[in-house]
C-alpha cells in the first residue's frame, strides 16, 4: 500500500488530469502528480530523456537498469527492463547489470564504461577521471549525468512513497514520454 495518496484524473485540476489522461496510467505517473506544478515540467523532461539524447539509447537503459539496482529500486527495475531490452539490450546484458556483474564479458566496453561511471556517480555524486574519459562526448556526458540524476530521483520518489508495481509497460512509456516533454 502506498505511503502517500496517488491523484486520480478524474479529481485532478485540468492541467494535471489531461497529463494524466495522455499517459499510460502507471502509479509513479499517479504519485507524481501530486506535484501540481512541477508535475508536467517532470514529465517534459522525462520525456526529452527517453527521447530525443544523442546518447544511445541502449546504454542509456543500461544505465537507468544500474542506477535501478543500486538505489534498490524495484520499481524503476520493472519498468526499465523491457525498455532496455526494446532498446538493444540482450538477456545477457540486462542479467550482467541485474547481479552487479558491470565487467561481464556480456557487456561491451561503452556498456562497461558507463555502467562504472554511473556506480561511480551513484555511489560518490563525482566520477573518476577515468570514468569521465570513457569515449562519450561532452553533450553524451551530461546527458548521462541528466539520466542518472532524474533517475535517482524517480528511485526515492517511488520507494519513499511505497508505489506499488505496475505491469511493465515498455515502449508505451517511452512514447506517451516523448509526447509529453514539450510539457
Amino acid at each position: 500500500m502506498a505511503r502517500l495518496p496517488y491523484i486520480d484524473a478524474e479529481h485532478a485540476p485540468d492541467r494535471v488530469r489531461e497529463a494524466l489522461e495522455a499517459i499510460p496510467p502507471l502509479n509513479i505517473f499517479r504519485m507524481v502528480a501530486n506535484a501540481e506544478t512541477a508535475f508536467r515540467p517532470w514529465l517534459a523532461l522525462g520525456g526529452a530523456l527517453l527521447g530525443s539524447l544523442e546518447l544511445d539509447p541502449r546504454l542509456r537503459e543500461l544505465a537507468i537498469l544500474r542506477v535501478a539496482r543500486l538505489e534498490r529500486a524495484e520499481y524503476e527495475w520493472v519498468q526499465h527492463a523491457p525498455i532496455a531490452r526494446a532498446a538493444g539490450a540482450t538477456e545477457d546484458q540486462v542479467a550482467a547489470v541485474d547481479r552487479g556483474e558491470i565487467e561481464d564479458p556480456a557487456l561491451d566496453a561503452p556498456a562497461r564504461a558507463v555502467l562504472a561511471f554511473t556506480t561511480e556517480v551513484v555511489r560518490d555524486v563525482r566520477s573518476s577521471d577515468e570514468a569521465l574519459e570513457q569515449g562519450l562526448s561532452g553533450r553524451e556526458v551530461v546527458e548521462l549525468l541528466l539520466v542518472i540524476s532524474h533517475y535517482m530521483g524517480v528511485a526515492r520518489v517511488a520507494e519513499t512513497a511505497g508505489i506499488e508495481l505496475d505491469e511493465a509497460l515498455g515502449e508505451e512509456v517511452v512514447a506517451a514520454a516523448a509526447r509529453n516533454r514539450r510539457g
